[in-house]
């Protein structure tokens, strides 16, 4: 494999030769973000990432050096093109990788790199290495609202697949249910509706005795995919007549 300093300057160049620099100033705006941003979209980090590796075998330790060098030099781009390149050849990834992403969440601070690493990179290397679901758990309770939100966003995939711990969900967000953070309101009730897609009735019986504790951004997704009647169920419970904002 090429050295991977000056593969993540090919796809650092891709990056930059597709960006739109007036995007950039109104995405780093609605992100909150304190990164440097090019103003690339995410079809065209993909396509940056894919030119240069996607017919790659990318072994594990060569994976790990590209994501270290795409990740550095804070540009939201090229750490956006990390978790592309981690999500592409993340059947590399071992169980102690678990330090590595950890690290990487806690530094994201935006849903825009935090979903797609917790959901796609960490979700799958959870289901192949069931022992990294202590590590889920101290997630769970940690202080970071985006660490907890990752716990959450880990089990989305396979609970959408119909399969999946939702015992383990469903203690996740009885325990975050009370929250005021929206990031962590908003992904328990996302996990909630892929789940229900194909599960309405696992769901509907978790949501009803909590309906009244669950906020309003929760229960918007939540209740989307029950039927009519456990929808009516479940904002009765509530004691209101429509989905509020709360």
């Amino acid at each position: 494999m090429s050295d991977p300093a000056a593969l993540a300057e090919q796809i650092d160049a891709g990056l930059r030769a597709r960006a739109k620099p007036e995007r950039a100033a109104a995405e780093k705006a609605y992100l909150k973000s304190s990164l440097e941003h090019y103003g690339t979209s995410m079809p065209a980090i993909r396509a940056s990432v894919q030119e240069v590796v996607g017919r790659r075998g990318l072994e594990h330790d060569d994976l790990i050096a590209l994501v270290e060098q795409l990740w550095s030099g804070g540009v939201h781009e090229r750490r956006a093109a990390a978790v592309e390149a981690l999500e592409a050849h993340g059947a590399a990834l071992r169980a102690d990788d678990i330090t590595l992403l950890e690290r990487l969440l806690r530094e994201s601070q935006t849903w825009a790199l935090v979903d797609g690493l917790a959901a796609s990179i960490v979700g799958p290397l959870v289901e192949r290495e069931p022992s990294l679901g202590a590590t889920l758990d101290r997630w769970a309770s940690d202080d970071d609202f985006w660490i907890r939100r990752s716990a959450l966003l880990a089990l989305l995939l396979a609970l959408r697949r119909g399969a999946g711990d939702f015992e383990r969900f469903g203690r996740y967000a009885d325990a975050m249910l009370d929250e005021k953070e929206f990031f962590v309101r908003k992904a328990i009730g996302w996990v909630l509706r892929d789940t229900g897609r194909k599960r309405p009735d696992l769901v509907f019986e978790w949501l009803l005795p909590r309906a009244a504790r669950a906020s309003g951004v929760t229960l918007r997704e939540a209740v989307k995919p029950l039927s009519p009647e456990q929808r009516d169920a479940v904002l009765a419970a509530r004691g209101a007549p429509a989905v509020g904002g709360r």
